[in-house]
């Protein structure tokens, strides 16, 4: 167990993922534009659901409604060893750095189109649903750490650089999966249209699933352990050593016994006066 207040008097460095979710954003953008193929004139992408064109101009709504902890991956906030390697292994003499386990997150987007003509927009809805299920990873690259010095690294140490080999089993690679899910109903998007001033339009919902990193610690010292400290054997009643010094074999600890019923009043019979008499 790493000592908290050890690492915490560390200097550490900036947080890694704190601009994650705004590039995942950007990334659904750049996903439904690069995949356009219908027409000539690729539809608006808009995140202001009051938005209305005034000509026949089609228009794709992209809003970030909820964000939430991703109730199946939830780690505890202990230090532990980062997977980032600077020069060579730990074992053989290279750096080691800590960090907290990363911030699992799920970001849901609602996904609503405009068009002049419905048919129209019930075609436009059509192919962002099959474009989007091919989306099977939204990001796919090296997972990047930011040293305590402003370094931008990946798990190998080397610079960041998304132009670098990705062929090495040792690298750790940031994933970001995008799924269609139900998880606003008609009820909960009619309140999230008012609020909004937009009107009521048929909607879809998707989740995508990412881990924000914080910062980096280094560790010069190795990995420090916490012990309470001792109590003293005459504090603690019998000795658990015997004379040789050699351990006695535990005993185990008597627990009160607890006589269901009533209580005891340790009431006894009467004795017959020919008894006493005999």
């Amino acid at each position: 167990m790493t000592d908290v207040n050890y690492v915490d008097s560390l200097p550490m460095g900036a947080m890694s993922g704190f601009g994650l979710i705004g590039e995942v954003t950007e990334a659904v953008h750049r996903f439904i534009l690069d995949g356009w193929n219908l027409t000539d004139r690729p539809p608006r992408l808009e995140e202001d659901l009051s938005f209305e064109p005034k000509d026949r101009e089609e228009v794709v709504y992209i809003y970030m409604y909820r964000a939430a902890q991703n109730p199946h991956l939830q780690n505890q906030k202990r230090w532990r060893q980062a997977p980032v390697f600077i020069n060579t292994d730990p074992e053989k003499g290279g750096e080691v750095f800590y960090h907290r386990p990363p911030l699992l997150i799920d970001l849901f987007y609602v996904l609503m189109v405009h068009s002049k003509f419905r048919s129209d927009a019930e075609r436009l809805m059509g192919w962002l649903l099959l474009r989007l299920h091919n989306a099977t990873h939204l990001i796919y690259r090296p997972r990047k750490f930011v040293l305590p010095d402003g370094r931008e690294v990946d798990s190998l140490g080397r610079i960041y650089d998304l132009k670098n080999s990705i062929e090495d089993d040792n690298l750790v690679m940031e994933k970001v999966s995008l799924a269609l899910v139900d998880d606003l109903t008609v009820g909960d998007a009619t309140n999230l249209f008012s609020l909004h001033e937009a009107p009521y339009r048929p909607f879809l919902t998707y989740r995508a699933r990412i881990a924000l990193d914080g910062p980096l610690v280094p560790s010069t010292g190795g990995t420090q352990v916490s012990l309470s400290r001792l109590a003293n054997a005459s504090q603690q009643g019998e000795s658990k050593e015997s004379p040789s010094g050699r351990i006695r074999s535990g005993q185990p600890t008597l627990r009160p016994r607890n006589v269901p019923g009533p209580k005891q009043h340790f009431m006894r019979r009467n004795v017959d006066a020919d008894d006493m008499e005999d």
